[in-house]
């Protein structure tokens, strides 16, 4: 294999299990994250990242990484806070920290594992793709783990621990969670109060947006439209998207836009 590129993302290229059962490569109480996209492989030391397919060279334990790296918060607004990895830890989507009703809950995991980070009490998932550390900030802060059903069957979230799979919209202090699917057969968004969190569904580009181009195109384009259904006559100011945060008011009209495109 010549050197990596970024974005190959074998994983959403073909339809592989990339966790079958290792015949090597088993690693007692250890963890390792890809330098590359911040994936953690968790008790298990493959050749290539099971995620983008980066090769081992690529890796460092989760110990180094906590050493090189820390966990950075980034205000939205009073309630809700961006968090990621500092410097950055690859292709590390971002996760957010909402403070609602006395307890913390977290919207996705950072990759990084940092213990010093206030403790959080909820941390529920929009998809399977970027789990992070989550594993070590359950067992950290005894953290309940939370991600629909259908994303949690996946082979690569074998190792991975959840609490709770949801199988119907919830809300919880505050936060109002809506399925979807397309992006992944159990993405989910959330809306708290006038933010919505809708991590990697849709990327900004120069000049308007796209829809994320790894996994099923058609799934995604149709089920967009869930999406601006359930928005409708909602009071949404900000956006916390995977890589950015922006107004709404901009936001949406590049969605509208995309959707007639």
């Amino acid at each position: 294999m010549g050197e990596f590129e970024a974005g190959s993302f074998p994983f959403f290229q073909a339809d592989i299990e990339f966790y079958k059962k290792p015949e090597r490569g088993i690693v007692e109480n250890e963890q390792y994250v890809c330098t590359v996209c911040g994936f953690n492989m968790v008790s298990f030391h493959p050749d290539f990242c099971p995620f983008c397919g980066a090769p081992k060279e690529k890796f460092i334990t989760s110990e180094e990484c906590s050493a090189r790296f820390v966990v950075k918060g980034t205000p939205v607004n009073e309630k809700v806070t961006r968090l990621n990895s500092v410097p950055a830890l690859g292709l590390e989507h971002a996760a957010y920290r909402i403070e609602t009703n006395g307890k913390t809950c977290w919207i996705d995991s950072p990759s990084c594992f940092d213990r010093s980070l206030k403790p959080v009490d909820i941390i529920t998932f929009t998809h399977h793709h970027f789990l992070g550390a989550s594993n070590q900030y359950r067992d950290y802060f005894h953290a309940k783990v939370q991600i629909h059903k259908l994303d949690s069957a996946h082979s690569i979230c074998r190792a991975f621990t959840f609490d709770v799979t949801f199988q119907e919209n919830f809300a919880e202090r505050g936060i109002e969670s809506f399925h979807t699917g397309g992006h992944t057969p159990g993405f989910t968004f959330y809306l708290f109060e006038d933010v919505l969190l809708i991590c990697d569904y849709v990327f900004l580009k120069e000049g308007g947006m796209s829809f994320n181009p790894f996994g099923p195109q058609k799934e995604t384009r149709e089920c967009a439209f869930k999406i601006d259904r359930a928005l409708q006559g909602r009071n949404i100011s900000k956006v916390c998207g995977y890589n950015y945060v922006i107004d709404y008011k901009d936001w949406k009209k590049k969605f509208d836009a995309l959707l007639i495109s």
